[in-house]
């Protein structure tokens, strides 16, 4: 960050006109965002915060006008994060009006913020929604069905944090990041869909050298999230030659890989 950087949100300032802890947590997070988060896209030393009317938008930067939804919770975040309506996100992922998400945790002992990262939308995929039940017939909202985003689908290249463990990262470090996936946004939704398998089966080997059998031992796994492709391999090689050729891979002969 460039800005001078607090981690404080500063409950104390809200406390008296909200008496709902969801809500102060709500207020002081979208303020501290309004104060010190910038644009990971362009730069953009403030965002602009939307109409509180506005369905599934909180920040917009006045600049390259990149969306963003907010996500504040005391403690880390989970493998599942809920969300909203199912049938609306769905729609979302392949609108242009689909936001990036960003996620705020922070301590409740301090009231400061230890965790900022974004999810661009490009990562936003059927794969990483989860449906919910819907809710019972007595419900107020009777057969409402809400959804889960599985942070835990999303390939570490899809998490770029602007604070980690309470301490920014350089706006340079994230600018990079963030522009590193932008050939995502380019693929249709289907395509995205297996490149951030591969993407996410890259992660799962916990290094940065790899050889393609390495990837092949997850057949079984893809196979069971898209049956109907009959040449797993196959894809999974095409997958790979299109993450080298946007630079995420480096091709180092002779079947081998490395994560850039």
């Amino acid at each position: 960050m460039s800005k001078p950087f607090n981690p404080t949100l500063g409950f104390e300032d809200v406390e008296t006109s909200y008496q709902s802890a969801s809500q102060r947590i709500r207020v002081s997070s979208e303020a501290w965002v309004r104060r010190w988060l910038y644009c990971p896209n362009c730069g953009q030393e403030e965002l602009s915060q939307a109409a509180a009317n506005k369905p599934a938008l909180d920040f917009f930067c006045p600049g390259c006008q990149e969306q963003f939804e907010l996500k504040s919770k005391k403690g880390g975040f989970g493998p599942k994060v809920v969300d909203g309506a199912y049938d609306s996100l769905c729609q979302r992922l392949s609108s242009n009006s689909n936001p990036n998400f960003a996620f705020l945790s922070y301590n409740g002992n301090t009231q400061t913020v230890e965790q900022l990262f974004v999810v661009p939308k490009h990562f936003f995929v059927p794969d990483i929604i989860e449906r919910r039940k819907p809710l019972s017939p007595t419900a107020r909202r009777a057969g409402w069905v809400g959804c889960n985003i599985r942070l835990s689908q999303v390939p570490e290249a899809g998490k770029i944090h602007i604070v980690r463990n309470g301490h920014p990262l350089s706006k340079a470090t994230v600018q990079e990041l963030w522009h590193k996936t932008l050939f995502l946004r380019e693929k249709k939704l289907e395509a995205r869909g297996w490149l951030i398998e591969v993407m996410a089966c890259c992660d799962a080997l916990v290094k940065s050298e790899f050889e393609i059998e390495d990837i092949y031992e997850f057949e079984r796994h893809l196979s069971a999230l898209y049956p109907g492709n009959n040449n797993v391999k196959a894809k999974i090689r095409q997958q790979l030659q299109v993450l080298r050729d946007a630079g995420y891979l480096e091709f180092l002969g002779g079947g081998r890989y490395r994560l850039r």
